[in-house]
């Protein structure tokens, strides 16, 4: 269970990573145009550049901690908060009628979850 939660959390901690570094530093502009990425146009270049920090700490915080052994109870906390942020991006792409890309959000949910149960309950690390 543990290496299994390791894993899930090293994916999404690079997902995240890759997410929030392109919000971050890719121009609203162009990533307005992007394929995939017309939500953008929905939401205003400060929300879009702090979400995208948001991201890229959280993606920090699902490995870092436990990693250095230094609060590792911020492992299940970035989890929920990133889970809550899918939660969000799954909203926003059902009412855009971008299924496929709500689904891959709902994955997305249900892997942090699964991060914060399992770092919450059996493979804490308290």
């Amino acid at each position: 269970m543990d290496l299994a939660l390791w894993i899930t959390a090293g994916l999404l901690a690079a997902v995240f990573l890759i997410a929030g570094a392109n919000k971050v530093f890719i121009p609203y502009e162009k990533l307005a145009r992007a394929p995939g990425a017309g939500w953008v146009n929905d939401f205003s270049v400060r929300f879009v550049k702090g979400l995208g920090t948001v991201e890229i700490l959280g993606a920090i915080g699902l490995v870092l901690p436990a990693s250095v052994g230094i609060a590792p109870v911020l492992v299940p906390l970035a989890a929920v908060g990133l889970a809550i942020i899918m939660a969000g991006a799954a909203v926003v792409s059902f009412r855009r009628g971008e299924t496929l890309h709500a689904l891959l959000n709902l994955i997305y949910l249900a892997m942090a979850l699964f991060v914060a149960w399992g770092r919450f309950g059996p493979e804490s690390f308290g």
